[in-house]
């Protein structure tokens, strides 16, 4: 079996940061969002991996990813030039899948549940097409599914009125009989080819398509606070205190955080879960829980909790105490006391501030 991660999308709803990063490899918990995908794959006994991208974000996979030797996976990059659709990133790889049964994985996705289950259940049963489901407080925004004994009699992509709270969610398994499936399906309202329609198409062709419902944690890491979100859900998972940087005298480090080499905590207050990225500098600053701070990053003077800081940035002397926030590579917050007391701000295309009254 192989496996297709889907990673071509421009990632929209979280610019300013996706126009210099893809959305997947934006980082929860100082690991690129598509490393807990590729992982999880890899758990499933896959290790042939196709990445979907797209021709402005290929080189950044290339980047961090290599060929995947690192990991112990075989990557290969697809390029879809034109967002087409699911269905359309899918046949674009046939050439790619050949004969194989293949798993597909949307690569800005996050499940808590483990793979190896879900494709077991699939060779067992001969499915032909096998979801992931989950139930859902607001059905009308996913894509949903009716079961009839234990199997898939009808999906429909964003209902108005929907037939179950049953939302199929960022992992499928296919035959190859999906390409047929495919080849016989029109674009949607939206120009697209919907993997819901060739889903459909294999049940209306009385194809064997089944289920598999979980109940644990899942995440769509498509807007800001999706990934602060999920920067909580991952921290939640140390399990203990991980210190290979440098604490100072006159510091203080509380619960499981995770220090890594070249840091320096310096007259500072750091309460975890956390974790602090090689050679990122703490000075006179408190770091609160559900905080990951990128490799050298520097942050003095200032109180910072549940936000994602990436590599590089700097913050110094806040006035107020940093919350929910995200801050991209390389930027500078700095609050300096002078007059006449402005703001000053340089914000790139769908940018978003708050400040205090």
């Amino acid at each position: 079996m192989k496996a297709l991660v889907l990673c071509a999308g421009k990632g929209t709803r979280l610019r300013p940061l996706t126009f210099t990063n893809a959305k997947p490899l934006i980082p929860i918990a100082n690991k690129p969002t598509i490393m807990y995908s590729l992982e999880k794959i890899k758990q499933s006994g896959i290790t042939e991996v196709g990445i979907i991208v797209n021709p402005d974000n290929k080189e950044d996979f290339i980047n961090v990813l290599g060929t995947g030797e690192e990991i112990g996976m075989e990557i290969s990059y697809i390029i879809q030039e034109n967002p087409k659709g699911l269905a359309h990133a899918v046949k674009i790889c046939e050439e790619f899948i050949g004969e194989d049964d293949f798993l597909m994985y949307l690569g800005d996705n996050l499940i808590n549940t483990d793979l190896n289950i879900f494709v077991e259940e699939f060779k067992e049963k001969n499915h032909d097409a096998f979801i992931l489901l989950t139930p859902v407080e607001d059905p009308t925004r996913f894509g949903i599914a009716v079961m009839k004994d234990s199997k898939v009699v009808n999906v429909v992509e964003k209902p108005k009125t929907p037939p179950s709270n049953l939302a199929i969610i960022g992992v499928y398994i296919f035959k190859p009989s999906v390409f047929q499936a495919i080849d016989n399906i029109k674009p949607s309202w939206r120009g697209e080819l919907e993997i819901t329609d060739a889903i459909q198409w294999l049940i209306q062709n009385e194809k064997n398509v089944g289920a598999h419902v979980i109940y644990g944690w899942w995440k769509d890491t498509g807007k800001p606070e999706d990934l602060i979100e999920a920067n909580r859900t991952v921290l939640e998972n140390i399990s203990n205190k991980i210190i290979d940087g440098n604490v100072y005298e006159n510091s203080i480090v509380q619960g499981n955080v995770i220090i890594e080499k070249g840091a320096k905590i310096i007259d500072s207050i750091v309460r975890g879960p956390v974790i602090i990225g090689q050679n990122a500098t703490v000075n006179n600053a408190y770091i609160g829980p559900y905080t990951s701070i990128g490799n050298n990053v520097n942050i003095e003077d200032s109180e910072v909790e549940n936000s994602i800081i990436l590599d590089g940035a700097i913050i110094s002397s806040l006035g107020v105490r940093m919350d929910s926030s995200i801050i991209g590579a390389n930027s500078h917050i700095v609050s300096v006391k002078k007059k006449p007391k402005t703001v000053k701000l340089v914000i790139g295309d769908y940018g978003k501030i708050e400040l205090p009254e």
